[in-house]
Order: structure tokens, then C-alpha cells, then sequence
């Protein structure tokens, strides 16, 4: 289903990719009431989708190159700029009539991430983070004593150890499932899961992409799992929102999660939650705030109810369709394929610099988070020397994790092998 390849879609997904290039200058300019819908701008020379040409959408310096999608990306100068402007307007007339226009642009905003996900628009919250919206499914859904989760041991740990306190709260049974750590085909990694599913098990929840191994399970097949024992099917998408092109009606899983500030490269503090309608009614919100009841001056229709949270950054909410906007112009698959390119370029250089892959080096198995294996008491040196004397900026999470992206080139990859090399001495 993930699979990526330069077939006949590609010349479109390079159209797009030219088209944004030269809109999101555009729409780092407009005004809040058009910020998303007036992006247009004359279409570059080139035609060739280059990383090159997305580079220069950012504004990082060749100093420190980010490399750590799994944990912060850098926004596009369009979405910072979005975020900038929608908050002068508030900031310039906090009146009520004002602030009024954000509702339409918060609905644009859900529709545009919709449309992305491949789902309608009122199974979508527009949350704070991935974070959120794993834990409004683990206090939203009706457990009694005795029920049975089943949980993957590299699961982030806000849908893992969130369990664990439900749990030992409510007398949950907790059940952990481990896969091999270089699997040969789908049904190893599904086995495990099968045989953990029983008759009591009411969740399987899972990340879709570890943070701390970087291996990618097959959700459509542990969804089908869920589906054929009645079991709720939860997905923290916090590695592949924004990175693996996904369409949730066909992958079939009855949630999903993901964070804007990742490999979506959106604002901060603005997440997903997808909710599949016939799931929603039977899944309590985690807060309840002002818009909630009897006294709401809008209808919180079906997803829209997990939203009840108080003031939020509604600046950073509209500028989510702006950054939706980028990717569908782009195109998912585009974004995945130069992803991909780039993850298996790194992959290889760090096995040929000396470095032992946690990360399966087959793409089938893997998305963006490369890892290789450093001993615990080097790790975080090793990073840390990585920024200062090559200027890459990665993470100590599960060994040495860098993560490239659609702003990242092939010099910026090998710059990062060469840096591993020269500090080999401390990867034994």
C-alpha cells in the first residue's frame, strides 16, 4: 500500500511541485481572509521536481541542517509567515466580530487536512498534538475491569505508557507485542499481533512508524486483525503524517494521530485526530470546555467534539491549510518518494561509514527515521559533536536517529555519513 515508485503520477506530482514552488511566495504575503485561497504565482523555469528547488522554501542556514524530522521540522516560509499574519489580525482586533472569520478559516483548514488523509472532514479534529489525541482515545473509549489492550513495546510512549496509568487506574489488562527487529515479510510482523488478540481484547493501538527503531508495520493488514474480532484499531501517525502518503478509508483503521510541527512541517502545537464516524459516538471527549452543552453557539458535529478546549492559537489553526495546501500541490507521493531516496542513500552511506542499522534497511519495512546503533554512553556525544563540528542536527533517540525531508538534499545526507565517519570511534 506504501510502496513508491516513479510511475506515470510522478510528471503530475512534478507539476504541482513547480506550481508550489512558485505560489508559496504568494502566499506568504496575503492578507488573513485570503491567506491559503489566493496562493498563485508564475511557475518557475525549471521543471524538474529537485531538492534543490524545496530547499529554498526554508529559511535554515547550510550551518545547522535539521535532520530530525521525528522530533521538529522546520516550517516553509509561506506557513511561518500565514502564522505571523493571522496573528496581527487578532492581535491588531481581538473583538469577537473579529476573531468570528476563523471559524470558516479553522473549517478549511480541517478540509484541506481531510482531503489529505483521504477522509471527510467531520471525522477530523484539529487538535495540539499527537500526544492529545492518543489520549483522547485512551480515556475516551468505554473500558471495564478485565478488558484487554494490546500495545506495541516500540510504541511512543504517550500510547504506551498512557495505558499503563489507565490500567493500574481501572484494572485494565495491558498485553505488549514485540516483532522481529528485521523482518523478511508482512506476516512476521503480523503473526505476533495475531496470536496476542483475544477474545478479551478490546484496543489494539500501535505507532505506525517507531521513533526509537524506525520500523513500519502494515496497518491495513492489523486493521483488517481488529475489524474480523471487533476490536478498536488506534494509529499514532506521528512518523508518517506528512511523509507517507495515506489514504485512512483504505487503510481501515478506526483512528488515527499525528502532529503538524513533524514531518508536516506545520505550525506549532496544532495536531490530527481522525475519528471513523461509526466510532465517534462511542468515544468520550477528554475536556470539556466553553462550546460544549446546551449553551454552544455552533454544533460540535462529529469529530469537532474532541475540539472542546479552550482558547487556542486559532493564528496557527487557520495556517494549517496553508501547509495542506503545500502538500497536495506537491503531492504525497512525491514527498514520500524524495523521503525515501534520501532515506535509503543515508542508510547505505552509515552501514559503509561503520555504522550497524537498527532502521531495516528494505524501504517496504521503513519510512523516514533512519537509526544507527551507537552504544548508550555515546550516543548523546556522538550527537552532540554531529551538530557542532558537522552542523547536522539529529537526535540520541534509540542510538543515532537522523530523519531527512523534503527541504533536505543528497550533499545534506552526505554530509551527514561523512560526520558519522569521521567520528566512527565512537559508534563501538
Amino acid at each position: 500500500m506504501y510502496s513508491v515508485n516513479g510511475g506515470n503520477g510522478m510528471a503530475a506530482t512534478r507539476r504541482r511541485f513547480v506550481r508550489w514552488v512558485g505560489a508559496s511566495a504568494s502566499v506568504a504575503a496575503v492578507g488573513a481572509a485570503h491567506s491559503a485561497d489566493s496562493a498563485s504565482g508564475s511557475e518557475p523555469a525549471s521543471s524538474e521536481l529537485t531538492a534543490t528547488t524545496a530547499r529554498q522554501q526554508f529559511d535554515f542556514t547550510e550551518d545547522r541542517v535539521p535532520m530530525n524530522a521525528a522530533n521538529l521540522c522546520p516550517s516553509p516560509r509561506s506557513v511561518a509567515a500565514a502564522v505571523t499574519r493571522y496573528t496581527q489580525v487578532i492581535d491588531q482586533d481581538p473583538s469577537f466580530q473579529n476573531r468570528g472569520q476563523f471559524n470558516d478559516h479553522l473549517e478549511r483548514s480541517r478540509r484541506l487536512v481531510a482531503d489529505g488523509l483521504g477522509v471527510p472532514a467531520d471525522e477530523i479534529a484539529l487538535v495540539r498534538n499527537t500526544s492529545e489525541a492518543n489520549n483522547i482515545i485512551n480515556n475516551g473509549l468505554d473500558l471495564k475491569r478485565g478488558d484487554e489492550v494490546v500495545l506495541w513495546t516500540q510504541n511512543h510512549p504517550t500510547n504506551n505508557v498512557a495505558w499503563d496509568v489507565r490500567a493500574q487506574r481501572f484494572g485494565l489488562r495491558v498485553k505488549r507485542v514485540d516483532v522481529p527487529a528485521a523482518p523478511d515479510s508482512v506476516d512476521q510482523l503480523l503473526e505476533p499481533f495475531r496470536r496476542a488478540l483475544t477474545r478479551r481484547t478490546r484496543v489494539l493501538t500501535v505507532t505506525h512508524i517507531s521513533n526509537v527503531s524506525g520500523l513500519k508495520l502494515p496497518l491495513a493488514e492489523l486493521a483488517e486483525l481488529c475489524r474480523a474480532r471487533g476490536v478498536h484499531f488506534h494509529v499514532d501517525g506521528a512518523q508518517s503524517w506528512g511523509a507517507v502518503a495515506m489514504d485512512l478509508k483504505a487503510v481501515g483503521c478506526d483512528s488515527f494521530s499525528g502532529s503538524a510541527h513533524k514531518w508536516f512541517m506545520g505550525p506549532k502545537e496544532v495536531g490530527v485526530l481522525y475519528v471513523r464516524s461509526e466510532a465517534i459516538e462511542r468515544i468520550w471527549p477528554s475536556t470539556v470546555a466553553p462550546g460544549w452543552g446546551a449553551d454552544a453557539e455552533t454544533d460540535l458535529v462529529g469529530a469537532r467534539k474532541f475540539e472542546s478546549l479552550g482558547q487556542r492559537d486559532d493564528a496557527a489553526l487557520a495556517a494549517i491549510a496553508v501547509a495542506a495546501q503545500l502538500h497536495t500541490q506537491i503531492g504525497p507521493a512525491a514527498i514520500e518518494q524524495h523521503m525515501v531516496t534520501l532515506s535509503q542513500r543515508l542508510k547505505e552511506g552509515l552501514v559503509e561509514a561503520g555504522a550497524r542499522l537498527v532502521t531495516p534497511m528494505n524501504p517496504a519495512f521503513s519510512g523516514g527515521v533512519c537509526i544507527a546503533d551507537v552504544p548508550r554512553a555515546q550516543r548523546r556525544e556522538l550527537f552532540d559533536r554531529l551538530y557542532r563540528e558537522h552542523g547536522i542536527i539529529g537526535a540520541p533517540t534509540g542510538g543515532l536517529r537522523l530523519c531527512p525531508h523534503l527541504y533536505n538534499t543528497a550533499a545534506h545526507v552526505d554530509r551527514a555519513i561523512a560526520g558519522v565517519r569521521a567520528l566512527n570511534a565512537l559508534l563501538a
